[in-house]
């Protein structure tokens, strides 16, 4: 089957924009494909600094055909009516309409519509620049004399050439014709931008990456990941080194380059005085490069990985004499940041830097950032204990832990707070726990970042994501929709994996108002759906009042979800919300709620008496159980209601002709429902 192959050549495509505009890419063309009938085998969308590509496998040569009956007005119908019928249906006279008879709607008109599907590349010839026109740029630009036009085409940067071609493995490939803005499709492009001169005619994807790849270009840019990150291990090995690996960083790199030129370069040992994250940062920031470690003592060494996107005659020795230079006078700042901050730290007290903050606002709502730190240090003081922290030393530790804010080197790279704290920390010989509180309390800072361990450094970790998230909430600064500006998602995020995987006893109902609780609940919905649980047992135990111990909402969750696998769990949930269905019903018809309170002299039949018996015996024993938090025992407990819930059901009719025999037997409905309340709300598990 044919394949087709779509690529847009332009002056730029940003970096930080590559990625998502290939996705947009593909799923634009190819929805609009299918929209059209045009079902293919597979895509894979391309994206260089210059280029964005989509090749599409397995394409028909045309849409299908269609077949399509409209129904119409009836026979004698108004002229108006079935003038609106013809040119609805497409039909220059009522001759070419079919009639029908219905037995009760009588005889009316039908239109029988056959129409052939267009060949593929006509069709791809009005998708792809109706895709052009709508590509959703985070930013784009309009360029040359029609420029000033409202309707002049806008794109990333300027768009130079469009490659679109169509046709099957073993024919020779035609060009999909159209026209976008002055520019026609075609079948060539163009190379490396300093490496390679001229057009380059292409047919087909294969052909399409071979010659580029001979022009300079690796159009793939998973590959060119792979080739960076390879030989820089392999320059870094053949000096004894180790590559210091960065995603992050790798990802932007293969986005500025398109032949990639992996080389080392050197700076002064003198600059390994300075903390290696700050030595790091340092040559990230300013000049895109891997550092590299010395294995032997895991400390950075004073070597580099710089990628060129040139292939030059002197094997690079200029390129890295370049960046040698820049790279040198950043550190050079850098090691000056740090030894005045080493000075300025040494003669500074404590209330001294915290006098800093006085005059930094935090939020014009909320108070200044000395106010904030105050606010932390009680916080983490009163939660110490629940963490198996000393109060005094937590309260310190919160009061000391941003106090790296001020200092010269966070001011320049603000990537390095926290960390830098608990080097100050360590220069002033300070408590250990100090300075990793003042490193960790930060974390977790992400869904992959780890949570502190450390007593001290959970109790100020918490009381930082605690107060930010009960102050907000409090002047009513919540998140909507897609829109978190002060990240109380991550924060809440952070709360809930600090307590469960530091296995912490902490009521949250002590520090947060419900509105906050709910928002937890939801985040914990969230952890625990990533996990694998499902969000309607949580959802089914946080309807339970008092449920704001996080640790124990899951421990029960889990249990609930165990006991919900086996037969006893899933026929007690059918029979107890056949239960809360007939209560709900009847508690609506009556204008009354139903409570309990069985009257054991109107229990007539033995499934009733077995029933009101069970409960009456297990509740006390399922209570005691989940005041020992000895959950699994509850289930079990519980699962005995089974066999007669399931008899009372099979043998009882509830609403009896007796007013005091129903009345009753609602009663005992509002005791299953009360027994199973004990453990989570049934009615909100689904199934």
């Amino acid at each position: 089957m044919p394949d087709l192959l779509l690529e847009l050549f332009c002056e730029e495509i940003p970096a930080r924009m590559q990625a998502g505009a290939a996705e947009s890419l593909r799923k634009l063309v190819t929805d609009a494909l299918v929209e059209r009938g045009l079902v293919y085998e597979g895509a894979k969308a391309f994206v260089t600094p210059r280029r964005l590509a989509l090749a599409v496998h397995g394409l028909p040569a045309q849409q299908p055909d269609t077949h399509e009956e409209r129904k119409g007005p009836r026979v004698g119908a108004p002229q108006g009516a079935i003038d609106g019928f013809l040119k609805a249906a497409g039909l220059t006279s009522i001759d070419q309409a079919s009639i029908e008879s219905d037995p009760k709607k009588g005889e009316f008109y039908v239109a029988r519509l056959h129409k052939h599907g267009r060949p593929t590349p006509d069709v791809v010839a009005e998708i792809v620049p109706a895709v052009i026109r709508a590509f959703p740029w985070p930013k784009s630009m309009r360029w040359g004399k029609g420029s000033t036009s409202p309707n002049a085409l806008r794109w990333v940067r300027p768009l130079q050439s469009i490659l679109c071609t169509f046709g099957p493995e073993t024919e020779e490939p035609e060009v999909v014709a159209f026209e976008v803005d002055g520019l026609r499709s075609g079948d060539t492009t163009r190379g490396h931008r300093f490496l390679s001169d001229g057009t380059i005619r292409v047919r087909r994807l294969e052909d399409w990456m071979a010659k580029l790849e001979a022009a300079f270009v690796v159009v793939d840019r998973e590959r060119r990941k792979d080739i960076i990150l390879n030989d820089a291990k392999d320059l870094a090995l053949a000096q004894g080194l180790e590559l210091v690996e960065d995603a992050g960083l790798l990802d932007e790199i293969s986005g500025l380059v398109e032949w990639p030129v992996v080389l080392m370069g050197s700076f002064d040992p003198a600059f390994l005085d300075v903390p290696d994250e700050v030595v790091r940062a340092t040559i990230r920031a300013n000049q895109k490069c891997f550092v590299l470690k010395d294995p032997a003592t895991g400390r950075l060494a004073n070597r580099f990985i710089l990628v060129s996107n040139l292939a030059a005659s002197d094997g690079g020795a200029a390129i890295i004499a370049g960046n040698e230079r820049v790279i040198r006078a950043r550190l050079s700042d850098a090691k000056f940041f740090w030894e005045t901050d080493k000075k300025t730290n040494a003669s500074v007290s404590l209330e001294d830097r915290l006098a800093k903050f006085g005059n930094v606002t935090f939020h014009e709502k909320l108070g200044s950032q000395l106010e904030r730190i105050r606010r932390i240090a009680a916080l983490a003081k009163t939660l110490a204990p629940l963490a198996g922290a000393d109060p005094e030393l937590a309260e310190q530790a919160a009061l000391y832990a941003k106090s790296d804010l001020r200092t010269e080197v966070v001011g320049e790279f603000p990537e390095v707070q926290g960390l830098m704290g608990r080097y100050y920390a360590d220069l002033e010989k300070l408590d250990p726990a100090i300075g990793l509180a003042a490193e960790e309390h930060y974390k977790p800072q992400g869904p992959t970042d780890r949570v502190p361990t450390a007593p001290v450094s959970v109790a100020v970790a918490l009381a930082d994501k605690l107060d930010t998230l009960t102050g907000f909430w409090a002047i009513d600064e919540k998140p909507t929709g897609s829109k978190d500006p002060y990240a109380l998602r991550r924060a809440a995020l952070g709360v809930v994996r600090i307590i469960l995987e530091n296995g912490l006893t902490v009521k949250l109902g002590d520090f947060a108002e419900p509105d906050l609780l709910s928002f937890f609940a939801d985040r914990l919905k969230v952890h625990l759906r990533e996990a694998g649980a499902r969000h309607d047992l949580v959802d089914a135990v946080f309807a339970l009042p008092g449920q704001d111990d996080l640790l124990l909402v899951v421990k029960r969750v889990e249990a609930l979800g165990r006991f919900l696998a086996t037969e006893d769990g899933k026929n007690l949930l059918a029979g107890t919300k056949r239960a809360a269905n007939i209560l709900r019903i009847e508690e609506k018809k009556d204008g009354v709620a139903y409570a309990g309170g069985v009257d054991v002299v109107l229990l007539h039949e033995p499934e009733e008496r077995a029933l009101a018996d069970s409960i009456a015996a297990l509740g006390p024993q399922i209570e005691q159980a989940l005041v020992r938090e000895d959950f699994e025992a509850a289930m079990a407990l519980i699962a005995q209601l089974r066999a007669p819930v399931d008899a009372f059901f099979e043998k009882v009719t509830v609403n009896a002709e007796d007013p005091a025999l129903r009345v009753n037997r609602l009663r005992l409905l509002a005791d299953i429902r009360a027994a199973t309340r004990s453990i989570a709300d049934f009615e909100r598990i689904e199934g």
